[in-house]
Protein backbone atom coordinates (compact mmCIF):
# COMPACT_ATOMS: atom_id res chain seq x y z
CA UNK A 1 0.00 0.00 0.00
CA UNK A 2 1.17 3.72 -0.57
CA UNK A 3 2.43 5.64 2.33
CA UNK A 4 -0.45 7.95 2.44
CA UNK A 5 0.36 10.64 4.92
CA UNK A 6 -1.14 10.21 8.27
CA UNK A 7 -3.63 12.63 8.78
CA UNK A 8 -4.73 12.13 5.25
CA UNK A 9 -6.21 8.81 6.61
CA UNK A 10 -8.73 10.98 8.88
CA UNK A 11 -9.53 13.74 6.17
CA UNK A 12 -13.32 14.29 5.64
CA UNK A 13 -13.42 16.74 2.48
CA UNK A 14 -16.21 19.17 1.70
CA UNK A 15 -15.70 19.46 -1.79
CA UNK A 16 -16.49 23.61 -3.32
CA UNK A 17 -16.38 24.38 -6.47
CA UNK A 18 -15.11 27.97 -5.37
CA UNK A 19 -16.69 30.10 -8.93
CA UNK A 20 -19.88 28.63 -8.49
CA UNK A 21 -19.82 28.63 -4.93
CA UNK A 22 -19.48 32.80 -4.90
CA UNK A 23 -21.41 33.75 -7.99
CA UNK A 24 -18.48 34.61 -9.92
CA UNK A 25 -19.47 35.23 -13.51
CA UNK A 26 -18.34 31.96 -15.86
CA UNK A 27 -18.47 33.25 -19.59
CA UNK A 28 -19.43 36.66 -19.11
CA UNK A 29 -17.34 39.61 -18.23
CA UNK A 30 -16.82 40.27 -14.66
CA UNK A 31 -18.34 43.84 -14.14
CA UNK A 32 -17.09 43.69 -10.41
CA UNK A 33 -14.01 41.50 -9.49
CA UNK A 34 -13.82 41.50 -5.69
CA UNK A 35 -12.49 39.20 -3.00
CA UNK A 36 -15.21 36.88 -3.38
CA UNK A 37 -13.38 33.86 -2.31
CA UNK A 38 -14.02 35.14 1.09
CA UNK A 39 -17.68 34.29 0.86
CA UNK A 40 -16.23 31.10 1.70
CA UNK A 41 -15.41 31.92 5.19
CA UNK A 42 -18.65 31.69 6.80
CA UNK A 43 -19.00 28.25 5.59
CA UNK A 44 -16.09 27.12 7.83
CA UNK A 45 -17.93 26.17 10.64
CA UNK A 46 -20.80 24.52 8.68
CA UNK A 47 -18.00 22.69 7.52
CA UNK A 48 -16.83 21.86 10.87
CA UNK A 49 -20.35 21.08 12.17
CA UNK A 50 -21.09 18.48 9.35
CA UNK A 51 -17.97 16.45 11.17
CA UNK A 52 -15.58 16.65 7.71
CA UNK A 53 -11.91 18.45 8.42
CA UNK A 54 -10.49 18.92 5.10
CA UNK A 55 -11.36 21.86 2.18
CA UNK A 56 -11.27 20.27 -1.00
CA UNK A 57 -10.97 23.60 -3.10
CA UNK A 58 -11.68 23.74 -7.03
CA UNK A 59 -9.89 25.82 -9.08
CA UNK A 60 -8.35 29.30 -7.60
CA UNK A 61 -6.27 30.25 -10.50
CA UNK A 62 -6.30 32.71 -12.99
CA UNK A 63 -8.28 31.48 -15.66
CA UNK A 64 -10.53 32.39 -18.61
CA UNK A 65 -13.50 30.68 -17.81
CA UNK A 66 -14.29 27.60 -15.73
CA UNK A 67 -11.34 27.43 -14.11
CA UNK A 68 -9.77 24.68 -15.76
CA UNK A 69 -8.49 26.75 -18.94
CA UNK A 70 -5.39 28.60 -16.76
CA UNK A 71 -4.03 31.38 -18.03
CA UNK A 72 -1.58 32.25 -14.68
CA UNK A 73 -1.02 29.10 -12.62
CA UNK A 74 0.77 31.65 -9.85
CA UNK A 75 -2.31 34.00 -9.61
CA UNK A 76 -5.18 33.84 -7.79
CA UNK A 77 -8.33 34.39 -10.53
CA UNK A 78 -9.38 37.90 -10.24
CA UNK A 79 -13.00 37.04 -10.16
CA UNK A 80 -12.37 35.15 -6.54
CA UNK A 81 -9.59 37.94 -5.36
CA UNK A 82 -6.50 38.32 -4.84
CA UNK A 83 -3.65 36.03 -2.93
CA UNK A 84 -4.62 38.21 0.16
CA UNK A 85 -7.98 36.56 0.14
CA UNK A 86 -6.74 33.33 -0.65
CA UNK A 87 -4.47 33.66 1.97
CA UNK A 88 -7.15 34.88 4.66
CA UNK A 89 -9.12 31.59 3.71
CA UNK A 90 -6.23 29.54 4.37
CA UNK A 91 -5.56 30.91 7.65
CA UNK A 92 -9.39 30.82 8.98
CA UNK A 93 -8.97 26.87 8.03
CA UNK A 94 -6.05 26.76 9.84
CA UNK A 95 -7.71 28.12 12.96
CA UNK A 96 -9.90 24.97 12.58
CA UNK A 97 -7.29 22.59 12.01
CA UNK A 98 -9.10 22.19 8.31
CA UNK A 99 -6.75 20.47 5.97
CA UNK A 100 -6.98 22.64 2.30
CA UNK A 101 -6.54 20.69 -1.02
CA UNK A 102 -6.21 22.55 -4.17
CA UNK A 103 -7.41 21.04 -7.90
CA UNK A 104 -4.18 21.60 -9.89
CA UNK A 105 -4.88 21.38 -13.99
CA UNK A 106 -1.33 20.00 -15.39
CA UNK A 107 -3.21 18.36 -18.43
CA UNK A 108 -3.69 21.57 -20.54
CA UNK A 109 -3.61 25.17 -20.17
CA UNK A 110 -6.13 27.76 -22.10
CA UNK A 111 -5.92 28.60 -25.14
CA UNK A 112 -5.32 32.47 -23.86
CA UNK A 113 -2.41 31.54 -21.53
CA UNK A 114 0.40 33.25 -22.79
CA UNK A 115 2.61 30.46 -23.91
CA UNK A 116 0.31 29.37 -26.25
CA UNK A 117 1.17 32.74 -28.54
CA UNK A 118 4.84 32.72 -27.43
CA UNK A 119 4.95 29.00 -28.56
CA UNK A 120 3.34 29.93 -32.07
CA UNK A 121 4.81 32.89 -32.86
CA UNK A 122 8.76 31.58 -31.29
CA UNK A 123 8.32 28.42 -33.51
CA UNK A 124 9.62 25.05 -32.63
CA UNK A 125 12.74 26.58 -30.77
CA UNK A 126 11.22 28.73 -28.36
CA UNK A 127 11.37 28.20 -24.57
CA UNK A 128 7.02 28.07 -25.23
CA UNK A 129 7.31 25.76 -27.81
CA UNK A 130 8.82 23.21 -25.34
CA UNK A 131 6.47 23.50 -23.19
CA UNK A 132 3.10 22.92 -24.93
CA UNK A 133 1.97 20.43 -27.34
CA UNK A 134 2.08 21.75 -30.85
CA UNK A 135 1.49 19.86 -34.29
CA UNK A 136 4.19 21.67 -35.84
CA UNK A 137 2.82 20.12 -39.57
CA UNK A 138 -1.06 20.61 -38.93
CA UNK A 139 -2.66 21.34 -42.16
CA UNK A 140 -2.79 24.98 -42.23
CA UNK A 141 0.02 25.85 -40.23
CA UNK A 142 1.02 24.99 -36.78
CA UNK A 143 -1.40 24.01 -34.33
CA UNK A 144 -1.77 23.12 -31.06
CA UNK A 145 -3.36 19.73 -29.60
CA UNK A 146 -6.35 19.91 -27.42
CA UNK A 147 -7.44 18.24 -24.66
CA UNK A 148 -10.12 15.84 -25.55
CA UNK A 149 -11.39 17.91 -27.99
CA UNK A 150 -11.93 21.27 -26.35
CA UNK A 151 -10.14 23.73 -28.63
CA UNK A 152 -10.17 26.23 -25.41
CA UNK A 153 -7.22 23.18 -23.56
CA UNK A 154 -4.25 23.03 -25.11
CA UNK A 155 -2.26 20.25 -24.09
CA UNK A 156 1.03 20.49 -22.03
CA UNK A 157 4.00 18.78 -23.34
CA UNK A 158 4.44 15.92 -20.49
CA UNK A 159 7.98 14.36 -21.98
CA UNK A 160 9.00 18.02 -21.63
CA UNK A 161 11.34 18.78 -18.68
CA UNK A 162 9.85 21.92 -19.04
CA UNK A 163 6.26 20.97 -18.16
CA UNK A 164 7.69 18.88 -14.78
CA UNK A 165 9.12 22.20 -13.79
CA UNK A 166 6.48 24.26 -14.47
CA UNK A 167 3.90 21.48 -12.22
CA UNK A 168 6.82 21.10 -10.08
CA UNK A 169 7.30 25.16 -9.45
CA UNK A 170 3.25 25.54 -9.34
CA UNK A 171 2.81 22.80 -6.62
CA UNK A 172 6.02 23.85 -4.05
CA UNK A 173 4.43 27.38 -4.48
CA UNK A 174 0.93 26.71 -3.06
CA UNK A 175 2.03 24.12 -0.29
CA UNK A 176 4.70 27.10 0.53
CA UNK A 177 1.36 28.95 1.11
CA UNK A 178 -0.19 26.97 3.07
CA UNK A 179 -1.84 24.44 1.12
CA UNK A 180 -1.53 20.34 2.62
CA UNK A 181 -1.77 18.82 -0.90
CA UNK A 182 -3.46 18.55 -4.82
CA UNK A 183 -6.09 17.19 -5.87
CA UNK A 184 -4.89 16.85 -10.12
CA UNK A 185 -7.42 17.21 -12.37
CA UNK A 186 -7.94 15.18 -15.51
CA UNK A 187 -4.74 13.46 -14.38
CA UNK A 188 -5.88 9.87 -16.56
CA UNK A 189 -4.61 11.93 -19.33
CA UNK A 190 -1.40 12.29 -18.47
CA UNK A 191 1.48 9.83 -18.90
CA UNK A 192 2.26 8.28 -15.38
CA UNK A 193 5.91 9.21 -16.13
CA UNK A 194 5.43 12.96 -16.17
CA UNK A 195 3.65 12.38 -12.29
CA UNK A 196 6.52 9.92 -11.07
CA UNK A 197 9.13 12.72 -12.42
CA UNK A 198 7.11 15.45 -10.92
CA UNK A 199 5.64 13.88 -7.25
CA UNK A 200 8.57 13.08 -5.56
CA UNK A 201 10.53 17.08 -6.44
CA UNK A 202 7.83 18.07 -4.75
CA UNK A 203 7.73 15.57 -1.63
CA UNK A 204 11.48 16.04 -0.98
CA UNK A 205 10.00 20.04 -0.19
CA UNK A 206 6.49 19.03 1.57
CA UNK A 207 7.10 15.27 2.45
CA UNK A 208 3.30 15.82 4.36
CA UNK A 209 1.80 16.76 1.36
CA UNK A 210 -1.22 14.40 -0.50
CA UNK A 211 -1.75 14.02 -4.07
CA UNK A 212 -5.12 12.55 -5.45
CA UNK A 213 -5.18 12.10 -9.29
CA UNK A 214 -8.16 12.21 -10.91
CA UNK A 215 -8.92 8.94 -12.75
CA UNK A 216 -11.89 7.59 -14.18
CA UNK A 217 -11.34 4.34 -15.83
CA UNK A 218 -8.81 1.84 -15.59
CA UNK A 219 -6.57 0.08 -13.64
CA UNK A 220 -6.65 2.23 -10.41
CA UNK A 221 -4.33 0.47 -8.52
CA UNK A 222 -1.58 0.51 -11.54
CA UNK A 223 -2.26 3.79 -12.10
CA UNK A 224 -1.57 4.63 -8.47
CA UNK A 225 2.18 2.70 -8.82
CA UNK A 226 3.20 4.09 -11.63
CA UNK A 227 2.56 7.57 -11.32
CA UNK A 228 2.98 7.51 -7.19
CA UNK A 229 -0.26 9.57 -6.55
CA UNK A 230 -1.64 8.33 -2.99
CA UNK A 231 -5.11 7.96 -4.31
CA UNK A 232 -7.65 8.52 -6.77
CA UNK A 233 -11.09 9.30 -7.66
CA UNK A 234 -13.01 5.82 -6.90
CA UNK A 235 -15.68 6.26 -10.12
CA UNK A 236 -16.24 2.89 -10.29
CA UNK A 237 -17.49 2.68 -6.79
CA UNK A 238 -19.47 5.58 -7.24
CA UNK A 239 -21.41 4.76 -10.51
CA UNK A 240 -22.02 1.19 -8.54
CA UNK A 241 -23.46 3.32 -5.50
CA UNK A 242 -26.22 5.06 -7.52
CA UNK A 243 -26.75 2.66 -10.36
CA UNK A 244 -27.72 0.00 -7.86
CA UNK A 245 -29.99 1.86 -5.83
CA UNK A 246 -31.62 3.45 -9.06
CA UNK A 247 -32.24 -0.25 -10.80
CA UNK A 248 -33.07 -2.44 -7.49
CA UNK A 249 -29.80 -4.31 -7.91
CA UNK A 250 -27.47 -4.83 -5.00
CA UNK A 251 -25.28 -7.45 -6.86
CA UNK A 252 -24.12 -4.51 -9.31
CA UNK A 253 -23.00 -2.95 -5.54
CA UNK A 254 -21.59 -5.77 -4.13
CA UNK A 255 -19.51 -6.74 -6.66
CA UNK A 256 -17.89 -3.31 -6.74
CA UNK A 257 -17.04 -3.35 -3.35
CA UNK A 258 -15.26 -6.26 -3.95
CA UNK A 259 -12.90 -4.60 -6.26
CA UNK A 260 -13.03 -2.05 -4.01
CA UNK A 261 -11.26 -4.51 -1.14
CA UNK A 262 -9.02 -5.29 -3.49
CA UNK A 263 -7.42 -2.13 -3.86
CA UNK A 264 -7.06 -1.25 -0.35
CA UNK A 265 -3.68 -3.63 -0.72
CA UNK A 266 -2.11 -1.01 -2.98
CA UNK A 267 -3.98 2.43 -1.70
CA UNK A 268 -6.91 4.04 -0.13
CA UNK A 269 -9.03 5.07 -2.62
CA UNK A 270 -10.75 8.65 -2.38
CA UNK A 271 -14.67 8.34 -2.35
CA UNK A 272 -17.51 10.30 -2.76
CA UNK A 273 -21.22 10.43 -4.28
CA UNK A 274 -21.29 13.64 -5.40
CA UNK A 275 -18.98 16.03 -7.03
CA UNK A 276 -18.37 18.63 -9.83
CA UNK A 277 -18.35 17.08 -12.58
CA UNK A 278 -21.39 14.80 -11.96
CA UNK A 279 -25.51 15.04 -11.72
CA UNK A 280 -26.60 15.07 -8.04
CA UNK A 281 -27.19 12.52 -5.87
CA UNK A 282 -30.67 14.04 -4.95
CA UNK A 283 -31.81 13.84 -8.47
CA UNK A 284 -30.47 10.95 -9.63
CA UNK A 285 -32.24 9.02 -6.76
CA UNK A 286 -34.59 10.78 -4.58
CA UNK A 287 -33.91 12.05 -0.86
CA UNK A 288 -34.49 8.69 0.45
CA UNK A 289 -32.42 6.86 -1.59
CA UNK A 290 -29.41 9.49 -1.66
CA UNK A 291 -29.76 8.61 2.45
CA UNK A 292 -29.09 4.81 1.42
CA UNK A 293 -25.99 6.02 -1.12
CA UNK A 294 -24.72 8.40 1.57
CA UNK A 295 -25.01 5.73 4.84
CA UNK A 296 -22.62 3.31 2.08
CA UNK A 297 -19.84 6.65 1.51
CA UNK A 298 -19.40 6.52 4.88
CA UNK A 299 -19.46 2.85 6.41
CA UNK A 300 -16.65 1.37 3.52
CA UNK A 301 -13.22 2.16 3.46
CA UNK A 302 -11.95 5.38 1.91
CA UNK A 303 -11.19 8.72 2.00
CA UNK A 304 -14.54 10.22 1.81
CA UNK A 305 -15.72 13.68 0.21
CA UNK A 306 -19.10 15.46 0.64
CA UNK A 307 -19.85 17.79 -2.54
CA UNK A 308 -21.40 21.30 -1.20
CA UNK A 309 -25.07 21.42 -1.20
CA UNK A 310 -25.64 17.52 -1.34
CA UNK A 311 -25.99 17.68 2.43
CA UNK A 312 -28.84 19.44 1.90
CA UNK A 313 -30.58 17.69 -0.80
CA UNK A 314 -29.63 20.21 -3.97
CA UNK A 315 -30.50 19.41 -6.97
CA UNK A 316 -29.31 20.08 -9.90
CA UNK A 317 -28.76 17.72 -13.62
CA UNK A 318 -25.48 17.87 -15.77
CA UNK A 319 -25.89 18.66 -19.64
CA UNK A 320 -23.75 17.47 -22.39
CA UNK A 321 -23.84 21.25 -23.64
CA UNK A 322 -22.23 24.73 -22.74
CA UNK A 323 -23.14 25.61 -19.28
CA UNK A 324 -24.31 22.01 -18.82
CA UNK A 325 -21.96 21.96 -15.23
CA UNK A 326 -23.79 25.19 -14.09
CA UNK A 327 -27.10 23.71 -12.70
CA UNK A 328 -24.59 21.25 -10.09
CA UNK A 329 -22.42 24.26 -9.64
CA UNK A 330 -24.76 26.78 -8.08
CA UNK A 331 -23.80 29.93 -5.62
CA UNK A 332 -24.33 29.43 -2.27
CA UNK A 333 -26.16 31.83 -0.26
CA UNK A 334 -24.13 34.52 1.93
CA UNK A 335 -24.24 32.08 5.06
CA UNK A 336 -25.40 28.22 6.32
CA UNK A 337 -28.66 30.25 7.79
CA UNK A 338 -29.67 31.68 3.95
CA UNK A 339 -29.99 27.25 3.65
CA UNK A 340 -33.87 27.38 4.84
CA UNK A 341 -33.22 23.54 5.97
CA UNK A 342 -36.79 21.87 6.41
CA UNK A 343 -38.52 18.58 5.16
CA UNK A 344 -36.30 15.97 2.78
CA UNK A 345 -33.35 19.20 3.49
CA UNK A 346 -33.26 18.69 7.18
CA UNK A 347 -33.81 14.92 6.99
CA UNK A 348 -30.18 14.61 4.30
CA UNK A 349 -28.34 17.21 7.19
CA UNK A 350 -29.37 15.06 10.10
CA UNK A 351 -27.70 12.15 8.11
CA UNK A 352 -24.99 13.56 7.17
CA UNK A 353 -23.96 14.64 10.85
CA UNK A 354 -25.05 11.27 12.56
CA UNK A 355 -23.40 8.85 9.93
CA UNK A 356 -20.05 11.67 9.88
CA UNK A 357 -19.83 11.39 13.67
CA UNK A 358 -20.24 7.27 13.20
CA UNK A 359 -17.22 7.76 11.22
CA UNK A 360 -15.43 9.62 13.24
CA UNK A 361 -16.27 7.39 16.30
CA UNK A 362 -14.67 4.59 14.05
CA UNK A 363 -11.36 6.17 12.54
CA UNK A 364 -10.71 2.00 11.16
CA UNK A 365 -13.27 2.62 8.53
CA UNK A 366 -11.04 4.48 6.45
CA UNK A 367 -8.58 0.96 5.72
CA UNK A 368 -11.61 -1.80 6.86
CA UNK A 369 -12.36 -4.58 5.11
CA UNK A 370 -15.62 -5.64 3.81
CA UNK A 371 -17.28 -8.84 3.76
CA UNK A 372 -20.64 -9.14 1.86
CA UNK A 373 -23.07 -11.37 4.41
CA UNK A 374 -26.41 -11.21 2.93
CA UNK A 375 -27.61 -10.25 -0.94
CA UNK A 376 -30.36 -10.17 -3.03
CA UNK A 377 -31.63 -7.15 -5.77
CA UNK A 378 -33.20 -5.11 -3.30
CA UNK A 379 -31.00 -5.96 0.39
CA UNK A 380 -27.45 -6.03 1.37
CA UNK A 381 -26.07 -6.21 4.29
CA UNK A 382 -22.53 -6.11 4.99
CA UNK A 383 -19.65 -6.31 7.63
CA UNK A 384 -17.12 -3.39 7.68
CA UNK A 385 -13.78 -5.03 9.96
CA UNK A 386 -11.06 -3.21 11.32
CA UNK A 387 -8.61 -3.49 13.66
CA UNK A 388 -10.52 -2.05 16.56
CA UNK A 389 -14.14 -3.08 15.69
CA UNK A 390 -16.35 -4.30 13.16
CA UNK A 391 -19.78 -2.57 12.05
CA UNK A 392 -23.28 -4.40 10.56
CA UNK A 393 -24.98 -2.47 7.70
CA UNK A 394 -27.88 -3.15 6.19
CA UNK A 395 -29.22 -1.60 2.80
CA UNK A 396 -33.31 -2.39 2.04
CA UNK A 397 -35.04 -1.17 -0.95
CA UNK A 398 -38.51 -2.87 -0.22
CA UNK A 399 -40.89 -1.94 0.89
CA UNK A 400 -39.46 1.51 1.62
CA UNK A 401 -35.70 2.64 1.59
CA UNK A 402 -34.26 2.16 4.77
CA UNK A 403 -30.37 1.94 6.16
CA UNK A 404 -29.54 0.39 9.51
CA UNK A 405 -25.67 0.16 11.25
CA UNK A 406 -25.40 -1.45 14.17
CA UNK A 407 -22.17 -2.03 16.49
CA UNK A 408 -20.27 -5.32 17.19
CA UNK A 409 -22.38 -5.74 20.56
CA UNK A 410 -25.52 -4.91 17.82
CA UNK A 411 -26.39 -1.83 19.14
CA UNK A 412 -28.21 -0.25 16.39
CA UNK A 413 -25.97 3.10 15.78
CA UNK A 414 -27.94 4.97 13.25
CA UNK A 415 -31.55 4.07 10.98
CA UNK A 416 -32.51 6.14 8.36
CA UNK A 417 -33.89 7.91 6.14
CA UNK A 418 -36.18 8.68 9.20
CA UNK A 419 -33.18 8.54 12.02
CA UNK A 420 -33.39 6.85 14.99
Amino acid sequence: MTATPAWAEHAIWWHVYPLGAVGAPIREADPCPGPRLRALLPWLDHLIGLGANGLLLGPVHASTSHGYDVVDHLRVDPRLGTDDDLDALLAACHERGIRVLMDGVFSHVGRDHPAVAAALQGGPGSPAADLLDIDWDADGGPAPRVFEGHDALVRLRHSSPAAVDLATEVMNHWLDRGIDGWRLDAAYSVPTDFWAATLPRVRERHPDAWFLGEVIHGDYPGFVTASTVDSVTQYELWKAIWSSLLDANFYELAHALGRHRQMLGTFVPQTFVGNHDVTRITTRLGAARAVLALTVLMTVAGIPSVYYGDEVGMTGLKEDRLGGDDAVRPALPAGPEGLGVDGEGAVLLDAHRALIAIRRRHPWLTTSRLDVAELTNTRLRYRSQGEDGHLEVELMLDPSPQALVRDADGSVLWRGPDGG
